[in-house]
């Protein structure tokens, strides 16, 4: 039921390229980037019951992405 649901929307709009597991993986993504602390995230957002499998679940962070977050945490 909820499949279809999704098929259907998913027709009538342009986005043919989200998958249902985008529009779980994207709002974690997001939130984690963005300061919400990665046990919130996995407990809250993607109801996990183990912290292990959101952290491959969401991935590597990028050196690029650790330096912007340590000059944020560090106020620069």
């Amino acid at each position: 039921m909820i499949w279809d649901v999704y098929q259907k929307s998913r027709n009538k709009t342009k986005f043919y390229h989200i998958s249902p597991y985008d529009l779980r993986l994207h709002p974690a993504n997001y939130a984690s980037r963005n300061g919400v602390p990665l046990e919130i995230v996995s407990k809250v957002i993607l109801r996990h019951q183990d912290l292990k499998t959101t952290q491959i679940y969401l991935g590597k962070v990028s050196e690029y992405e650790a330096i912007r977050w340590m000059d944020i945490l560090h106020g620069k």
